[in-house]
Formats: structure tokens, C-alpha cells, sequence
């Protein structure tokens, strides 16, 4: 049987130790491997063992597939000279790793005492004793060695590496206990093909511009330079040309065996801790083995370009050098890879006999931590009126006398200004909310009150805005970003999908990145709008496990729903979005022109909402229910009136969170009236919360007549035409009629 390209590779390794003969002279372990290198034949040894580590734990990995106890293939073979990296930084260096990083990952472990072998063995076996991951994915983290696990397929995760970087400093500064010092860096790795991804270029140039605007950087972007993409060749020379001459970001390119780049890697790491600025430094690597078990690379490589490739196996050349130099000789070379081989097959054996994940309870147990005793503490550490009139300066908005009532936008305002002052970690930052204030005037003031680093504007860039959210929240910070549009959002979603709120699912609650987005959205703007200011979607975040979803459609309920989703994030390390109803941030009369029927009172700051309770208006009527949320509340409102004129008493079910749904409270109340009809302003087909509330109650047993009303599957058109396509008061109220004399729609 011919043999396969890993065993090709590892016999040439081994022939080469067979046949070297030692140095005539050896070195001492604290000798230098040569007047050109600070590396120490000790040095050397260490890093060759964690290569040697990483390389065999691949080899395991795709054998133990074969036998379906492995279910990771993709390798770190021909990537092992980044282990450097992992023996230069600190263990108060956060690590965003890519997943060829193994060799890196070995080397922090042996810093941190980590046993490297057994944690990976548990990682691509799918473990529940896996101790970042729990058995849920194979990837790089750990907490001792602060590891926050990544995904980085599309190196999704440079631009919250950015965030992280950039608020190292803030946190430092309000002592937060994360671990990390003052002059802490961040690493982020990442390959030549996701380099070219516009996640990856958004964090770059997030780095850059922060830098150009006088802020602190300190991240090292480690870019590992294989030359090729799953089957697609990086062109030659692409990532020095398109990197090496950026403004605002140093440069380094490291070639060879580990003694030729030490001190250069060194001095590169050193600067960004001295000059807290982002550091380039472009590693050439190598693929070994294809892109995964399962890739056939002789369908796009010929055997000869493969060949030549593996003459370039790191590991063989840094064998060559350690025995040339004296370092080592090949039979001590040998006993390091016995050595480590034994580890592994020991760790393997212990490994395959251990349980996997084997219920639904357990997996899910880390992807939405709820825990209501904590977050009621947290809505306790209340800050007293003396200090918050001393602070403001000015009334305060529950003693106000005039007006008395505010609309939903200075509710909003006011409940911000509050959570701020209470928690120093909040910091509120999107486009044009500092000196603006924001294009709504939601966060106006706000800058002025607790100045340019707690509310600021970021550059116009949703990934980036989400980026320094995420990055912000794990270094122990609050943030709560403002997404300018709902539509915008769509920009960057799998910020929020695939990195956000997977964090504590990956990590098995180890980390988290709490935050809370403010996005301003939905419909029924008027003289101005067009799609993208009038999106009446939300079913791409309802879509996302763990998020939280919440919209008001009132002043008092908008202060303190965000005063709950603060106490949640902050108690339980949520990500949560809060939708603000454009169209209702300066309503002020519900049911004629100046009747002030939609201005509402200031809640007191000890006053919260959570996920799960529900709004309800008209209480007693039991003819029927209106399920709604967001703006429908009031057109459903405006309808139940007319209903009553006909005879029909109609109940209004407020649902304010859309994301869990509060099914509870909805089969209570629909079990009261019998009948019910969904008002979702959102488009028919998934574009809201219908399907989901009429299936939830005929699953749960509801037999009475049910209905919706909904919006037009169509992008939103601007002016007059938009009121053709929305939800509208006179749909409610004809579907509503129909139903409770028992008509269908």
C-alpha cells in the first residue's frame, strides 16, 4: 500500500535523526545557539519538544479518526514555528488564537503549567472533560493561560481582539480584576487567506485608525503565512505587499528556523508593549497534509509542488540546526519524540474511555446563564438621589414637575445617564453618539456628562463597533454599543452570531463578553425612510441562540427593559440587543393629535423589567387577545378603542421580549380570552415573531380561533407607499372583528 503524505513527512523526519551525526562540541543549556541569536540551546529544546507536541497530536488526531474517536482534522503540521511567539509573550497576554496555532498553544501551556497533550487529546476527541470547551468544539483556550476561545474560520475574531486591545487601558485604569497588567498585549492569529476576509481588514484598519486618532493599541497581529486557502493559492508576495507599508502599523517579516527570528519576534512583541501600538508580524509557514483528514490535495497540488513543500518541514529544519549547533544531538532529539508520543498515547487511552456531552441539558447549559437573585442584587447597587442631583446638575427626570412626562427618546436618555452613573464600566460608543448625541438625540449629553471615553464615536463601521463590544466585555468592561439602523446591523451579524454570543457557549462559561446593543429600528418613520431606515425585520437575530431580544414601545418600559438587560449582562454576562422603535421615540398622543397619551413618567432607577414580563393593557376584556410588540402596541391600542365601540372587548398582550418569547405569560393570557390575533409589524415570511407565537400555542394545546396580521414581505418604499405595505390600525381592527364573531381571516 503506498504510503500517505504524513507518513512521507514523518519518515523523512526520522531518517534524518537515524543518520545525523552529533556536534563535536555540545552547549551548555544556557549557551546561546550562535553570536547572532539570544536563543539558548535550553530555549531551543523546550520549543522543539512543543513542536514536536503539536506535530504528533495531529498525526493522533487523524488516526484516531479513522476509528471515529477523533473529529477534528484540520492541523497545525508546517505552523510550528509560531510557538516562538508562545514562549516570548506573557501569560498576561490574552491569546485570540486561529486554529493552526497548536505549536503557540504548547508553548503558552508550558508556561503556565498547562498539560498541552491531554487538553488537546480531550479538545479533537469531543471530551465532556475537555476543560475550555466541555466537549462542544475543538478549540484553543484555556482560562489559566487566558485563551478565550475563538472560532476564527473567517478570522471573525480580529476585530473583538481589537476591542480587547483597545480597552485594556480603561480597565487597568478602573482596576478591574481581569488578570492583566498595564503593559499587557493582545495576540491575535490569523491565516494569509482570512487576511483577505473584510472581517480581518476591518479589525486591522480599526487598529490603525485608533492609533491615527491618538488612542492605545497594543495588539500583535500574527498573520501565519502558508500561501494557500483550502485549494487557492495567496499570490506571491501578497501579504508583504498589501501590509508592509501601512501607516500606524509596524511591519516585521520572520522567516527560518526558530534561531534566525527569536530576537526579531522579541523586539517586535517589546515594542508594542513600550509604544502600545499594533505590531504586524507576517510568519512564513507551511502547509503540510492539506487543508483537513478529509482534503485530497493531490486534486489541486501535483506531487512534485507537495514534495517540494515538505522539504520545507519546520520541524525537519530545526532538528538540522539544533544538531549542527550542538544543541542537541539526534539521539536526544529522539527521546523527545518517544517521549512526547508516549504522552500522547497515554493521554488517548484516557481519553476515548471518558463520557461525552449525551444530553440536550448539558449542552445547552452555558449558552444563556440566567440567574434572577443576581440580577435583582445588581439592580440594588443603587446610586442615591444627593449624588445623582450632584452629578447631573440638573432636576432629576422622576422629580420633574415640567413636564412631567417624557417621551420614549428621553426615557431612553435619562435611563443611560443613570446605569453610568452607577457602573463606571459602562461605556456607550457607536457613530455619532458622542458630540451629536446621536442622530435620534438619545445619547445627547452624554459625553459632556461623563466625557470622550465613556460615550464616544467610533469610525463608521458596524464590525468594528461589535469588535470593540466584544473585546471591551471580555477584558471586564460593560459596554453597551449603538447600532445606527436596524438595517445597518445586518453588516456585521455574525458578530453577534458566530463570535458574541458563542463565547460562553465555547468556553463552558469560562468567559464572557457581556454587552448590550442599542439599536434604533423598525418602521413607520415618516418623511423619511426607505429600507434602510425603515427595517421591519428581526428574524435574523431571533435566529442567534442565547441573544437576548427586547422592544419597547414606551417611554417608562424602554428605562427600565434597559435597566434589566444592564442587570442581566452585568450579573450574568449577556449579550443582548435592545431595539428602539424609531417611530415612537418622540410620540407623544395615542389616540388624537395632543391628547399626551404616549408620555409616561420617569421610573425610579430601583425599577427594572426582565426577560419574560410582559405588558398588559385592558386586563378584564375577554373577547379576545392582541399579541404585539413595538409600535403595533399603539396601533393595536388605537384599534381594541374602535373594537369596544362594536361590542368586543379585546385584551392587549404587550410581548416586549422577542427573544426568548415569554410563552408563559402568552398561554395564560390566551388561555383566558380564547381567542387571539398576532399584530407583527415585522414581513410575513420570518420577518418577526407570528409563526413562532401561533405554534408555541397550538403545540401547547390552544384550541381557540388564532390570526395575524402582518407586513408585506417587500423591502420598505419610501414615502406614502410605505403605509401600502405595513401593518396598519385598520388591518388590526378588521382581523380582530373577524375573528372574535368568528370569522377567519
Amino acid at each position: 500500500m503506498a504510503k500517505t503524505r504524513v507518513e512521507i513527512v514523518q519518515d523523512n523526519f526520522n531518517a534524518y535523526l537515524a543518520a545525523a551525526s552529533p556536534a563535536a562540541t555540545l552547549l551548555a543549556p544556557a549557551e546561546p545557539l550562535g553570536p547572532h541569536t539570544s536563543l539558548t540551546a535550553g530555549q531551543a529544546g523546550e520549543l522543539f519538544e512543543d513542536q514536536v507536541a503539536s506535530r504528533l497530536l495531529d498525526v493522533a488526531a487523524r488516526e484516531m479518526r479513522k476509528t471515529n474517536q477523533s473529529f477534528y482534522t484540520i492541523s497545525s503540521a508546517g505552523h510550528e514555528q509560531n510557538s516562538v511567539i508562545g514562549a516570548l509573550l506573557r501569560l498576561d497576554d490574552p491569546c485570540f488564537l486561529h486554529y493552526r496555532s497548536g505549536g503557540l498553544m504548547a508553548a503558552r501551556s508550558r508556561k503556565g503549567g498547562v498539560d498541552a497533550v491531554l487538553d488537546t487529546v480531550r479538545s479533537f476527541c469531543a471530551s465532556a472533560d475537555d476543560p475550555i470547551s466541555g466537549g462542544r468544539h475543538k478549540v484553543w483556550g484555556s482560562k489559566p493561560l487566558w485563551v478565550p476561545p475563538q472560532t476564527s474560520t473567517i478570522a471573525s475574531h480580529l476585530p473583538k481582539a481589537y476591542g480587547m486591545a483597545y480597552a485594556l487601558r480603561r480597565a487597568h485604569r478602573l482596576g478591574i480584576e481581569n488578570g492583566l497588567a498595564a503593559d499587557s498585549v493582545v495576540l491575535c492569529s490569523f491565516g494569509d487567506a482570512s487576511a483577505n476576509h473584510a472581517t480581518a481588514l476591518a479589525g486591522i484598519n480599526s487598529a490603525r485608525y485608533a492609533v491615527r486618532r491618538g488612542g492605545e493599541v497594543p495588539i500583535v497581529f500574527l498573520c501565519e503565512d502558508n500561501g494557500i486557502g483550502i485549494s487557492v493559492e495567496t499570490p506571491s508576495n501578497w501579504i508583504h505587499d498589501n501590509f508592509s507599508a501601512l501607516p500606524h502599523l509596524h511591519y516585521v517579516e520572520l522567516a527560518g528556523t526558530m534561531d534566525q527570528w527569536w530576537d526579531a519576534a522579541a523586539e517586535a512583541i517589546a515594542c508594542c508593549r513600550r509604544n502600545r501600538k499594533p505590531v504586524f508580524l507576517h510568519l512564513h509557514t507551511i502547509r503540510l497534509w492539506g487543508h483537513a483528514g478529509t482534503d485530497v490535495e493531490t486534486s489541486y497540488r501535483a506531487v512534485e509542488e507537495i514534495e517540494r513543500v515538505e522539504a520545507r518541514d519546520p520541524l525537519l529544519a530545526n532538528a538540522r540546526m539544533l544538531v549542527e549547533r550542538g544543541a542537541a544531538t539526534p539521539a536526544q532529539l529522539q527521546q523527545i519524540v518517544r517521549n512526547v508520543q508516549a504522552r500522547i498515547e497515554a493521554a488517548a487511552a484516557q481519553v476515548v474511555a471518558r463520557p461525552k456531552l449525551t444530553s440536550v441539558a448539558d449542552i445547552v447549559q452555558p449558552l444563556a446563564p440566567y440567574e434572577e437573585a443576581k440580577i435583582r442584587a445588581v439592580a440594588r447597587e443603587q446610586v442615591g438621589p444627593e449624588e445623582r442631583l450632584e452629578h447631573f446638575g440638573v432636576p432629576l427626570p422622576e422629580k420633574t414637575t415640567t413636564p412631567l412626562k417624557r417621551t420614549l427618546c428621553s426615557h431612553v436618555n435619562s435611563a443611560l445617564a443613570d446605569e453610568m452613573l452607577r457602573f463606571p464600566e459602562i461605556s456607550i460608543f457607536g457613530e455619532d453618539v458622542g458630540r451629536k448625541g446621536g442622530v435620534y438625540g438619545a445619547t445627547q449629553g452624554l459625553q459632556k456628562k461623563f466625557g470622550p471615553h465613556r460615550c464616544f464615536d467610533t469610525l463608521l463601521d458596524e464590525t468594528t463597533i461589535l469588535g470593540t463590544a466584544q473585546g471591551a466585555g471580555t477584558a471586564g468592561l460593560l459596554p453597551i454599543p449603538e447600532i445606527q439602523y436596524l438595517a445597518y446591523l445586518h453588516n456585521a451579524l455574525d458578530q453577534l452570531r458566530g463570535e458574541a454570543c458563542s463565547l460562553q457557549y465555547f468556553s463552558n462559561g469560562q468567559f464572557a463578553n457581556p454587552m448590550v446593543v442599542r439599536v434604533q429600528g423598525l418602521a413607520y418613520q415618516k418623511g423619511f425612510g426607505g429600507h434602510f431606515h425603515n427595517d421591519n425585520s428581526i428574524g435574523a437575530l431571533r435566529d442567534i441562540p442565547g441573544l437576548l431580544v427586547g422592544v419597547p414601545s414606551r417611554g417608562d418600559d424602554a428605562a427600565m427593559m434597559l435597566r434589566g438587560l444592564v442587570a442581566t449582562a452585568r450579573a450574568c454576562g449577556r449579550v443582548a440587543v435592545f431595539i428602539e422603535p424609531i417611530a415612537l421615540y418622540h410620540e407623544r398622543d395615542l389616540y388624537t393629535d395632543g391628547d399626551g397619551e404616549w408620555l409616561f413618567d420617569y421610573p425610579t432607577p430601583e425599577r427594572m423589567l426582565l426577560p419574560g414580563e410582559v405588558g398588559i393593557y385592558h386586563p378584564k376584556a375577554k373577547d379576545l387577545l392582541i399579541v404585539t410588540y413595538g409600535n403595533g402596541v399603539r396601533l393595536s391600542l388605537r384599534a381594541a378603542k374602535r373594537l369596544k365601540e362594536q361590542g368586543v372587548n379585546a385584551r392587549v398582550l404587550d410581548l416586549r421580549w422577542l427573544n426568548p418569547l415569554p410563552l408563559e405569560a402568552l398561554r395564560e393570557h390566551a388561555g383566558a380570552c380564547g381567542r387571539v390575533l398576532v399584530a407583527d409589524e415585522c414581513r410575513a415570511t420570518a420577518g418577526g415573531i407570528a409563526d413562532a407565537v401561533i405554534a408555541a400555542l397550538a403545540e401547547g394545546g390552544f384550541t381557540g380561533r388564532m390570526s395575524s396580521v402582518r407586513a408585506v414581505d417587500t423591502y420598505v418604499p419610501l414615502a406614502a407607499a410605505a403605509n401600502l405595505v405595513l401593518m396598519s390600525e385598520q388591518q388590526i381592527f378588521d382581523a380582530a372583528l373577524a375573528i372574535a364573531m368568528g370569522k377567519t381571516k
